[in-house]
Protein backbone atom coordinates (compact mmCIF):
# COMPACT_ATOMS: atom_id res chain seq x y z
CA UNK A 1 0.00 0.00 0.00
CA UNK A 2 2.09 3.37 -1.26
CA UNK A 3 1.54 6.54 0.77
CA UNK A 4 -0.57 8.02 -1.68
CA UNK A 5 -3.70 5.20 -1.92
CA UNK A 6 -3.57 5.47 2.26
CA UNK A 7 -4.00 9.26 1.71
CA UNK A 8 -6.62 9.21 -0.43
CA UNK A 9 -8.62 6.80 1.96
CA UNK A 10 -8.31 8.67 4.57
CA UNK A 11 -9.10 11.92 2.93
CA UNK A 12 -12.08 10.05 1.38
CA UNK A 13 -12.98 8.95 4.87
CA UNK A 14 -12.82 12.33 6.41
CA UNK A 15 -15.30 13.89 3.85
CA UNK A 16 -17.56 11.25 4.15
CA UNK A 17 -17.52 12.55 7.88
CA UNK A 18 -18.03 15.99 7.29
CA UNK A 19 -21.00 15.38 4.54
CA UNK A 20 -22.72 13.23 7.08
CA UNK A 21 -22.22 15.53 10.09
CA UNK A 22 -23.33 18.43 7.71
CA UNK A 23 -26.52 16.04 6.50
CA UNK A 24 -27.51 15.62 9.99
CA UNK A 25 -26.97 18.38 11.39
CA UNK A 26 -30.69 18.93 11.21
CA UNK A 27 -31.00 15.97 13.96
CA UNK A 28 -29.38 16.80 16.64
CA UNK A 29 -31.58 20.32 17.09
CA UNK A 30 -34.55 21.18 19.23
CA UNK A 31 -38.08 21.69 17.15
CA UNK A 32 -38.75 25.42 15.62
CA UNK A 33 -41.71 26.25 14.10
CA UNK A 34 -42.95 24.06 11.20
CA UNK A 35 -42.61 25.70 7.82
CA UNK A 36 -45.38 25.53 5.35
CA UNK A 37 -44.61 21.90 3.35
CA UNK A 38 -47.46 19.64 2.43
CA UNK A 39 -48.37 17.55 5.73
CA UNK A 40 -46.73 19.98 7.60
CA UNK A 41 -48.97 21.87 11.24
CA UNK A 42 -47.41 24.55 12.67
CA UNK A 43 -47.68 25.84 16.00
CA UNK A 44 -51.68 26.88 15.14
CA UNK A 45 -52.72 23.48 14.22
CA UNK A 46 -56.07 23.17 14.70
CA UNK A 47 -56.26 19.79 15.70
CA UNK A 48 -54.85 19.10 18.89
CA UNK A 49 -53.40 16.20 20.80
CA UNK A 50 -55.22 14.53 23.53
CA UNK A 51 -53.99 15.56 26.87
CA UNK A 52 -51.91 12.83 28.55
CA UNK A 53 -52.54 10.00 25.71
CA UNK A 54 -49.46 7.59 25.99
CA UNK A 55 -46.81 7.89 23.04
CA UNK A 56 -43.87 5.35 23.18
CA UNK A 57 -41.37 6.35 20.87
CA UNK A 58 -38.38 4.19 19.66
CA UNK A 59 -34.95 5.75 18.61
CA UNK A 60 -31.77 5.19 17.51
CA UNK A 61 -29.79 6.74 20.46
CA UNK A 62 -26.94 8.26 17.76
CA UNK A 63 -30.20 10.69 16.75
CA UNK A 64 -31.03 14.08 17.90
CA UNK A 65 -34.18 14.28 15.64
CA UNK A 66 -35.97 11.75 17.31
CA UNK A 67 -36.04 13.74 20.72
CA UNK A 68 -36.82 16.97 18.81
CA UNK A 69 -39.92 15.17 17.69
CA UNK A 70 -41.09 13.57 20.84
CA UNK A 71 -40.52 17.23 21.68
CA UNK A 72 -43.21 18.39 19.87
CA UNK A 73 -45.58 15.46 20.98
CA UNK A 74 -44.94 16.77 24.14
CA UNK A 75 -45.88 20.60 23.39
CA UNK A 76 -49.05 18.85 22.06
CA UNK A 77 -50.03 17.49 25.34
CA UNK A 78 -49.42 13.99 24.87
CA UNK A 79 -47.15 11.56 27.63
CA UNK A 80 -44.29 10.99 25.43
CA UNK A 81 -41.70 8.20 26.70
CA UNK A 82 -38.56 7.72 24.23
CA UNK A 83 -36.71 4.65 24.42
CA UNK A 84 -33.01 4.23 22.97
CA UNK A 85 -33.07 0.53 21.03
CA UNK A 86 -29.69 -0.44 18.77
CA UNK A 87 -32.36 -2.62 16.87
CA UNK A 88 -34.64 0.01 15.30
CA UNK A 89 -35.17 -2.87 12.43
CA UNK A 90 -36.61 -5.58 14.52
CA UNK A 91 -39.06 -2.45 16.43
CA UNK A 92 -40.40 -1.48 12.40
CA UNK A 93 -40.99 -5.32 12.19
CA UNK A 94 -42.42 -5.92 15.35
CA UNK A 95 -44.86 -3.01 14.27
CA UNK A 96 -45.27 -3.90 10.80
CA UNK A 97 -43.50 -0.72 8.97
CA UNK A 98 -42.86 -1.28 5.55
CA UNK A 99 -39.26 -1.04 4.65
CA UNK A 100 -40.23 1.62 1.61
CA UNK A 101 -41.65 3.89 4.62
CA UNK A 102 -38.82 3.87 6.82
CA UNK A 103 -37.41 6.76 8.82
CA UNK A 104 -35.20 7.19 11.79
CA UNK A 105 -37.75 6.55 14.73
CA UNK A 106 -40.77 4.19 15.71
CA UNK A 107 -43.79 5.89 17.58
CA UNK A 108 -46.44 3.58 19.13
CA UNK A 109 -49.91 5.31 20.53
CA UNK A 110 -53.54 3.85 20.63
CA UNK A 111 -52.20 0.58 19.22
CA UNK A 112 -50.85 2.53 15.59
CA UNK A 113 -47.31 2.34 14.54
CA UNK A 114 -46.29 6.14 13.70
CA UNK A 115 -43.30 6.64 11.62
CA UNK A 116 -41.10 9.27 11.26
CA UNK A 117 -41.54 12.96 11.33
CA UNK A 118 -45.80 12.62 11.25
CA UNK A 119 -47.14 15.92 12.25
CA UNK A 120 -49.38 16.01 15.02
CA UNK A 121 -52.46 17.15 13.41
CA UNK A 122 -52.58 13.76 11.33
CA UNK A 123 -51.54 11.60 14.48
CA UNK A 124 -54.46 13.40 16.09
CA UNK A 125 -56.94 12.60 13.38
CA UNK A 126 -56.06 9.18 13.76
CA UNK A 127 -56.51 8.79 16.92
CA UNK A 128 -59.91 10.48 16.14
CA UNK A 129 -60.93 8.67 13.66
CA UNK A 130 -59.59 5.38 14.76
CA UNK A 131 -59.22 3.41 11.16
CA UNK A 132 -59.90 -0.04 11.19
CA UNK A 133 -57.97 -1.10 7.56
CA UNK A 134 -54.53 0.67 8.44
CA UNK A 135 -51.90 -0.34 11.26
CA UNK A 136 -49.90 3.05 11.31
CA UNK A 137 -49.11 6.49 9.23
CA UNK A 138 -45.67 7.19 7.95
CA UNK A 139 -43.42 9.93 6.58
CA UNK A 140 -40.78 8.20 5.19
CA UNK A 141 -37.05 9.57 5.45
CA UNK A 142 -36.15 12.33 6.72
CA UNK A 143 -37.55 15.59 4.97
CA UNK A 144 -36.19 18.49 5.52
CA UNK A 145 -38.83 20.84 7.42
CA UNK A 146 -40.96 18.03 8.64
CA UNK A 147 -41.65 18.36 12.42
CA UNK A 148 -38.21 17.48 13.94
CA UNK A 149 -36.48 18.30 11.27
CA UNK A 150 -36.96 22.09 10.77
CA UNK A 151 -33.51 23.75 9.19
CA UNK A 152 -31.84 27.27 10.29
CA UNK A 153 -32.29 29.03 6.60
CA UNK A 154 -36.25 27.66 6.47
CA UNK A 155 -35.43 25.21 3.25
CA UNK A 156 -37.98 22.14 3.47
CA UNK A 157 -38.64 18.99 1.34
CA UNK A 158 -42.09 18.77 0.22
CA UNK A 159 -43.84 15.27 2.05
CA UNK A 160 -46.82 13.59 2.63
CA UNK A 161 -48.26 11.10 4.82
CA UNK A 162 -48.75 7.76 4.52
CA UNK A 163 -51.37 5.32 5.76
CA UNK A 164 -50.26 1.10 5.47
CA UNK A 165 -51.74 -1.81 6.53
CA UNK A 166 -51.29 -5.39 7.71
CA UNK A 167 -51.70 -6.17 4.04
CA UNK A 168 -49.17 -4.34 2.58
CA UNK A 169 -51.79 -1.23 1.45
CA UNK A 170 -50.27 2.26 0.87
CA UNK A 171 -52.41 5.09 0.63
CA UNK A 172 -52.04 8.90 1.38
CA UNK A 173 -53.51 10.41 5.06
CA UNK A 174 -54.80 13.45 4.94
CA UNK A 175 -55.18 15.34 8.62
Amino acid sequence: MSMTSAYTRRGLLGLFAVVSGAALAGCDRKPAAAVGVSGAAGPSSPVKGKVGVPILVYRDPECGCCEAWADIARAEGYAVTVENRADMAAVKTRYGVPDQLASCHTAVIGGYAIEGHVPMQHVARLLRDKPRDIRGIAVPGMPRGSPGMEMPDGSADAFEVTAFGSDGKVSVFRA
